[in-house]
């Protein structure tokens, strides 16, 4: 059997300044039909940015959809067109300052592939300088450096559940052997 859902009608549903939502009719693979609950979103970069000490910098930030403050590494949506390298580069230097010498790719996630189309590229930012934020105006955080045994302990406690900071994180544990 093959695995193909095929698009027989799109319906939209809400057009906002971050997402597209819309639902789908599709023909499932057994000639039967479903819907499908989508939610288009332009894609973000996640940064694990890591100083000389092997300490990651994190952000501290209220997320409304959990109620609650979450740790996470540096992130941000991509502009339209914007290269996904230099979405890096940018959101590391609004959210916590710095810059750094060398960017590496840690490859892409699908945070959340059941309904939403984001892809998240991952970085690794190493040799980082240090400057000053430049937040969004509806940004607030706090920036901090963390262990990055620490975080590992944490990921694995399941006090950091964020994907891409658990992902970033541990891809890099195996990929640097920390």
């Amino acid at each position: 059997m093959e695995l193909y859902e095929k698009t027989l009608e799109q319906v939209s549903k809400y057009e906002g300044r971050v997402i597209h939502v819309h639902v789908d009719t599709v023909e499932l693979p057994n000639g039967r039909t479903s819907t499908r609950e989508i939610v288009n979103h332009p894609g973000g970069v996640g940064i694990l940015a890591l100083d000389e000490n092997n300490n990651v910098l994190v952000v501290r930030q209220y997320r409304y959809a959990f109620g609650r403050t979450l740790i996470e590494i540096p992130a941000g949506k991509l502009e339209k067109g914007e290269d996904p390298y230099q979405a890096a580069m940018r959101e590391l230097k609004e959210e916590t300052g710095a810059t750094c010498e060398k960017l590496q790719s840690l490859g892409e996630i699908f945070p959340t592939p059941g309904y939403c189309d984001e892809i998240i590229r991952l970085y690794l930012a190493r040799n980082l300088s240090w400057g000053e934020m430049h937040l969004d105006e509806d940004e607030f955080l706090t920036v901090s450096r963390m262990p990055f045994q620490e975080l590992v302990d944490k990921i694995l406690s399941g006090e950091i559940r964020d994907a891409k900071t658990c992902a970033a994180i541990l891809k890099a544990k195996l990929l640097l052997g920390l």
